[in-house]
């Protein structure tokens, strides 16, 4: 009887667990989409850009699937093109592609290049980072 009552304990305590992991997991998803209204990936490029195009097969498709894309959901601007207004950048892009990481209007960082899909999460991820939003 004893090991009856032993065993349904630990059964609930097993829901219980479940119940408070799913709440911490609800509410950090709330802060990161709070957060992800916050922040803008601008990507500057241009025409006939070659790794603009390494970006877009290895990385454009799926970036507004991952977090990093919810966080800082992307926003495509051609070089040559005027700014939209209540945008700044601390300097006018002078390489393509150029990733501008922005926070009402203002820039915070840059990635100059496309290093490649693995070098770009990982920088994406120090920016976010330094902007309070580190992916999960």
């Amino acid at each position: 009887m004893m090991l009856i009552h032993a065993k349904l304990f630990l059964s609930k305590l097993r829901l219980l667990t479940l119940g408070v992991g799913f709440a911490i997991v609800s509410s950090a998803a709330s802060v990161y989409t709070a957060t992800a209204q916050e922040l803008t990936l601008y990507m500057v490029e241009q025409h006939g850009c070659v790794y603009c195009e390494h970006w877009d097969s290895e990385v454009g498709d799926a970036y507004h699937k991952t977090t990093e894309g919810a966080l800082a959901p992307l926003v495509r601007l051609q070089l040559r093109d005027p700014l939209p207004e209540g945008l700044t950048f601390a300097r006018k892009a002078a390489f393509t592609p150029t990733f501008i990481l922005v926070r009402d209007g203002q820039e915070l960082e840059r990635i100059e290049g496309y290093p490649g899909e693995d070098f770009f999460y990982g920088m994406l991820g120090v920016m976010l980072k330094n902007a309070g939003s580190a992916p999960g």
